[in-house]
């Protein structure tokens, strides 16, 4: 195939789709889309995530601190009967962000960055589920619901505040000054 048609295909592939406020970059207008109003994503079309985001000083900027999942059963013996293990832990705290977001008059749409803290599971020999994590991301992100792919770091630590606690989520989000979020 000659370049000029790699090229086009390439071009087609990475065409800017528009999502609400949101976009994402093809990989022939980077520096164009940098300028625009909206939130921009940057990244392979084929990843779960984004490899980078621009938020425009239009935008307002909320920080979530880390957040642990909910207490499923306060009697269980084990962390998987108390809290669950990383994957049900990982939905717990994305639904506790889901909510939170729609009191405020956002979404999960809004999201543009995770930063995701992973504990070594003592069921998984005292390694940290990563996959559960990325499957629990999967079900309410880049799906046909929500397709924002946010920016991301999973990070790997040795313990988090609690023994129970397999999985810590911090949250940036973006939405526009004149926002239902403001009014």
């Amino acid at each position: 195939m000659n370049t000029p048609m790699k090229s086009i295909i390439a071009a087609s592939v990475l065409s800017i789709s528009l999502i609400g406020g949101f976009s994402f970059a093809s990989a022939d207008n980077e520096q164009a889309e940098l300028k625009s109003d909206k939130v921009t994503f940057f990244g392979s079309p084929t990843s779960a995530i984004s490899s980078s985001v621009a938020i425009p000083q239009s935008y307002n900027r909320l920080l979530f601190s880390g957040t642990v999942a909910p207490l499923l059963n306060k009697d269980g013996k084990t962390t998987y009967e108390r809290y669950g293990n990383t994957e049900k832990q990982a939905i717990g705290i994305l639904e506790k962000l889901k909510v939170d977001l729609k009191t405020k008059g956002l979404s999960l749409a809004d999201v543009t960055y995770l930063r995701v803290y992973v504990a070594p599971d003592p069921n998984e020999g005292n390694t940290p589920d990563y996959q559960g994590w990325f499957d629990a991301y999967a079900l309410f992100f880049n799906t046909k619901e929500n397709p924002v792919k946010t920016a991301r770091s999973t990070v790997g630590v040795e313990s988090l505040a609690s023994p129970d606690f397999l999985i810590e989520i911090e949250a940036e989000v973006a939405f526009k000054n004149n926002s239902k979020a403001n009014k």
